[in-house]
């Protein structure tokens, strides 16, 4: 077996140029992302292919190409970074919970809604907390999350992935938002199977409020119908059905805030049991700050039980 010079050791500031030109393919671009003069990053590129014995990039006046080895050297040093970003968090857990930044995503259709709620709490019971907030559809978060650029989620569940362990808060009754003259508007134990009939108006393709209103669709044994009007949120969703293009599926914490923004509109529910969503957060599975996030959870589920949902427990 060839034995390893170990003269040299790799320093992170030399790891986290390369990982950077490789990410980017280019210095100048590099540089900038990572905070770091452009001459600096070259040379610790170069430091850091001495250090290793090996040709890292092909530089060219153009662009940058990773070599062979820098190609399989670069998932080493994401790697690498990732366990330094990982402990780095641990250490600030350790120190004093609830402290520092916490990167929360949230999906377009939970956000107007929760979010007053959970920014509250957060205002009264964690003032130390520097709570970002990012609202992106659920494919987004979930990459995100994988790559340590979020920290928590709070999204509609289940997600079926694995590394991704979900603390549920709540289950809500979706509920039919239709025009005044609808045949169903105000009506309560509406069937479930009234959905198949109905000109049902979707959010676009890659929101999961979509997925599951086209899932309850399938489950009453609506096949897949055209679909000519979509909208990219609620808002937009309930002023279609005002305007007389359809019938549409809300979750019942976006009732109040969607519905009262016309006089246009009536609410129909549906006969137990009622078609419904599951709300939760989601974090990575053996999170650093997994015990915080479960009190946060706990805590968050006592801030809702003023809104029409159903509270679950850990």
């Amino acid at each position: 077996m060839r034995a390893i010079n170990r003269g040299k050791q790799p320093s992170l500031a030399q790891l986290r140029a390369f990982a950077a030109v490789a990410e980017q393919l280019h210095f100048r671009d590099a540089a900038a992302a990572i905070g770091m003069s452009q001459p600096a990053l070259s040379g610790a590129v170069s430091a850091l292919e001495e250090a290793l014995g090996v040709q890292l990039v092909e530089r060219t006046t153009r662009k940058v190409l990773l070599s062979p080895a820098g190609e399989r050297l670069a998932v080493r040093a994401k790697a690498v970074l990732d366990e330094v970003e990982a402990l780095m968090e641990e250490a600030e857990a350790v120190k004093a919970p609830f402290t520092g930044a916490l990167r929360l995503g949230v999906i377009p259709t939970v956000a107007p809604y929760l979010l007053p709620t959970v920014l509250a709490l957060v205002h009264e019971k964690y003032p130390d907390l520097d709570l970002q907030v990012h609202e992106e559809q659920t494919s987004s978060l979930l990459e995100g999350l994988a790559a340590g650029r979020l920290d928590l989620l709070l999204l509609a569940v289940p997600l079926g992935v694995p590394g991704v362990t979900e603390l549920p808060l709540f289950d809500e009754d979706f509920v039919l938002v239709t025009p005044l003259d609808h045949w169903l508007g105000g009506r309560e134990g509406i069937p479930r199977d009234a959905l198949r009939e109905l000109n049902l108006l979707l959010l676009d393709e890659g929101h999961c409020l979509r997925d599951q209103a086209l899932d309850i669709c399938r489950e009453v044994g609506r096949g897949d119908a055209p679909v000519t009007t979509t909208a990219a949120g609620l808002s937009t969703l309930v002023q279609l059905v005002a305007g007389g293009l359809g019938v549409t599926l809300l979750p019942r914490t976006a009732v109040r805030v969607e519905t009262s923004r016309s006089n246009q509109l009536l609410t129909g529910y549906f006969a137990d049991p009622a078609p419904t969503r599951r709300v939760a957060l989601a974090m990575r599975t053996g999170a650093a700050r997994s015990a915080e996030y479960e009190e946060l959870a706990v805590a968050l589920r006592e801030a809702l039980r003023p809104l029409p949902v159903r509270m679950l427990e850990a």
